[in-house]
Parts: C-alpha cells; structure tokens; sequence
C-alpha cells in the first residue's frame, strides 16, 4: 500500500526513498528541541515495550511468569529491535498499535526463548499496554517541561529584580494607560510560570498511574493465570508490583473509560503554554518598532525575512504563542473524549493519542524556547523611559482626577481633564501646559506641586510593593538531573 507521500511518477528508478519520521518541519516551536525524542515514535514503542517487560517482570515476582521468561522479555524489550515503519504500517489492520507490537515481540522473544514466548503479554490489554507506554512517554516529556520552567522562571525573576524600579507605560486595551515598572510586568510573567509549574508538580506528586485491568477493566484475563491465589490480593498486589517496576503509581481502579490521568496531563499542558503564550505576547507587543522597549536574542541568521533585509524577526515569542493558541482546542479534544461508552471505548481512547502528542510536543517545545527568550532578553529602559511621556503626560490624567476631585469637584475635574486630555493630543501640548492656563484648575494645581503631579515616576502605585510580593514566591526545587537526554 502507497502511503499520500509517496512519489508513483517515477516507475523506472529503485524506487522512493523512505519518508522520514514528521521532525517539525511546520512546527518550530518543538522542532530540533529534547521533546522530539522523546515522544517519537520510536519513544512511544519503547514506552509498550517497557510496560510488557515490566508486567512480565511483575507477574514473575508473583510467581505466575517463570523468572527466566521475564529475563528474556525484558532483555528482548528494545524498540530498535523491531522494524517500526513495517509495524505502523500494519496498525490500520487493528486499529491501534498494541495487536502487531504483541505479534512481532511475541515472536522476537520467541527467537531468544520458545518457551518465553508464551509469556508475552500474558492475561493483558491493547489499553493497559498503550495507556501505559502513554504515562511513560508523559513522564520523560514533563521532565522536560519541568526542567525548562524552572530556567524561565529563573530568568524572570533575575529580570524582575533587575528591573524593580524601571519605569515603563502601563498599557490597557492597547493604549497607553498608567505608569508601571517593567520589574512589575516580569513579576507577574514569573507567577504565571509557577501557577504552571504548580500544576506540573501536583501530577508528578500524585503520581501518574499505570493502566491495569484487563479487558473490561476486571483483570480476569489476568486472575486466569494466577487460580491458586485470591482475586482480592492478587489484583492488589499486581497492579502494585507493575506500578513499582515503571516507577509510577497504582490506581485504585482501572482507568480505561475513567480518563482523569491523561485529561489532567492534557490540561496541565495547555495551562502552561497560555503561562508561556502571556510571557511571549508582551514581548511581541513590546518589540514592535515604534515600542522598541525589549528585544529578542537575535544570533546570525535568525529573525531573518525572506524578503526584507532590515528585519529581525521576534520568532522565539512567535514561536511560544503559536504553542498557546494551538493547545485549547488540543485539551478541548481530550475533554471531548471523557464520554467514553462501555467499559471500552470505540474511538474516543482512539481519539486522544495524537492530540495528547502534540500537546507534549508544543508545551515541551514552547517552555524549551522561553527558557532562551527569558534569559537573554534585552531590555531598553531609556526607551521604556521616553515612551511614558509621548502623550504628553496624559499617563498620569488618573493621579490629576484624584486631585482635583476634592478641590472642584469630581464631575467639572472629569469635564476639565477630559476637555484638556483632547486638546493636549490635538496641538501636541503637555498636559500641563494646557491646564496651567485653564482658569479653572492652575490655582490649585500650582498650589499642590504642578511638576511632581506630572512625574510617571511618581505615580507607580504600588508596583514596588507588588514586584517583592511576586518575587517572595519561591520557585519548587526540581532535580535537574532527573532530565532524559535521549528521549528515554
């Protein structure tokens, strides 16, 4: 069978060569980063034949695997040892990949040990095999995630308390609205960055599971090669013994329809990448030339245009918000699929594996990215500085509506600044100017101190104050050594 990528023009040649594995090609966010790795493919086949090796060895240590026939499975358990475009090629005929793993292992072990063979995935699952091998995969790309996030807020706090005292443009709906500190601004990136990493920790604590229950969810199957013990313990004790080979943990039922764990994992993810997609959208509105408050790392050949010379493209932060707006609907899906019929499901578990995917893939690859836009942003604080005054000093028309209030009342101080504001934007005089001759108001601004009135600098509120309280938040210890490198 040709597959829709395949060149049929040319029939007098050796043939097309083999299309290589989808490495971003579309998505920079996650190309050429750790994530791609590590839910490839080929991880995912390395994640089924972890869990069969794995459920092998368990049973063996409950006495229903002979232990030598576990030590072969497990031995025999390498991705690389199986041809894995033949075995995707074939997963059409099942309609999911566990039914040609079982054949083509069951008989790679059987080459090592005839007898072994009959082991191979004895008493289980398509669903425990893959729901499985799909926390496995989950883990090593959250390592990565975890890991990636604690540089980004790291360098956010670095910048916060660099920049605690900068003085920046507030900007509501898109207008310039009150003076703030850029330190403020980071703050408030980092804390985002944490309410992920928050969420990241609460599944790593509470463990992610492993799928045990057979095929419809009882563990029969199971219990059919273990007669001489009771049901109650031998459940108990398997699905324990199968979660402490893996490292993960064990359910209190069997989760084939009951889809919390890989909805938490879809949900988590696309919490962080709308975390990051905040972080990279400021930073897109702040690059803007006629902004030009903070710049993106621009090494040789990035940023480049196709077209325009002179221009160095924001692709870091392009990149991460791409991530964000892709994965609500990403999650959505997973979402969808907790209606799940029966005590398996046709389709929907079907449903959720490329979505889940992609969402490791963009939340690994948009953390991957902010954790260089973090660390080597630059930051224009002269230019952060001129954009406060370009409205003439109009930043600060809340602080002169406070005072004047009580002096002339609140309706004519709003009538006075509303009528000034037009005419300071309309002949492009200060602010200042134009109510020091207004009859109505230069009395009594000149009485309470016209030029600190009209200091951005002066009237940052409590961004200060705000910036220390963010920053007192500490970031979670993570073990940075516990980071695959190989997608394993």
């Amino acid at each position: 069978m040709l597959s829709d990528t395949t060149d049929t023009t040319d029939t007098t040649g050796p043939g097309p060569a083999p299309v290589p594995p989808d490495c971003g090609l579309l998505s920079p966010v996650w190309a050429d980063t750790p994530v791609v790795a590590a839910v490839s493919d080929q991880a995912w086949l390395q994640g089924m034949l972890d869990a069969e090796a794995a459920l092998s060895r368990a049973q063996a240590r409950l006495g229903t695997v002979p232990e030598t026939a576990a030590r072969v499975i497990t031995e025999s358990a390498r991705a690389e040892r199986l041809d894995l475009p033949a075995l995707a090629a074939k997963v059409r005929q099942s309609a999911n990949p566990v039914v040609e793993l079982v054949r083509e292992f069951t008989a790679l072990v059987a080459r090592a040990d005839p007898d072994a063979a009959a082991y191979v995935h004895r008493g289980s699952t398509s669903q425990d095999i893959l729901d499985t091998a799909t926390v496995l995969v989950a883990r090593r790309a959250l390592r990565l995630i975890r890991a990636d996030l604690g540089r980004v807020a790291k360098a956010l706090a670095t910048l916060a308390e660099t920049h605690q005292d900068t003085l920046m443009t507030g900007r509501t709906l898109a207008l310039h609205a009150v003076p703030t500190t850029f330190g403020c601004k980071a703050a408030g990136w980092r804390h985002l960055v944490l309410d992920a990493v928050d969420r990241l920790d609460r599944l790593s604590a509470g463990g992610l599971p492993v799928q045990l229950g057979g095929a419809a969810g009882t563990l029969a199957g199971y219990l059919e090669h273990a007669a001489d013990v009771g049901p109650a313990a031998y459940v108990e004790d398997l699905t324990a013994a199968f979660a402490d080979e893996l490292g993960l943990s064990a359910p209190l039922l069997p989760w084939h329809v009951l889809r919390t764990p890989v909805v938490d994992l879809a949900t988590a993810a696309a919490f962080t990448c709308g975390a990051l997609g905040k972080f990279a959208v400021d930073v897109l509105s702040l690059t803007r030339t006629e902004v030009a408050e903070v710049h993106e790392p621009a090494p040789a050949g990035r940023g480049a245009s196709s077209a325009m010379p002179h221009k160095r493209n924001p692709v870091l932060a392009a990149a991460i918000r791409s991530a964000a707006l892709q994965t609500p609907q990403l999650a959505a899906t997973m979402l969808a699929c907790m209606p799940s019929e029966d005590e398996r499901s046709a389709g929907a578990w079907h449903a959720e594996w490329e979505p889940l995917r992609t969402l490791l893939r963009l939340t690994a690859g948009a953390a991957h990215q902010a954790a260089e836009l973090a660390s080597q942003l630059t930051v224009d604080t002269d230019r952060m500085r001129v954009n406060t005054a370009i409205t003439g000093g109009q930043i600060v028309s809340e602080r002169i509506a406070a005072v004047l209030a009580p002096l002339i009342g609140k309706a004519q101080a709003r009538d006075v600044l509303n009528e000034a504001s037009a005419r300071s934007a309309r002949t492009g005089e200060s602010l200042a100017d134009v109510l020091r001759r207004d009859e109505r108001t230069s009395a009594v601004l000149t009485g309470a101190g016209l030029t600190d009135l009209f200091e951005p600098r002066a009237y940052t509120g409590a961004a200060g104050v705000l910036t220390k309280r963010a920053l007192a938040r500490p970031l979670p210890p993570w073990n940075t050594s516990d980071v695959p490198v190989d997608g394993r």
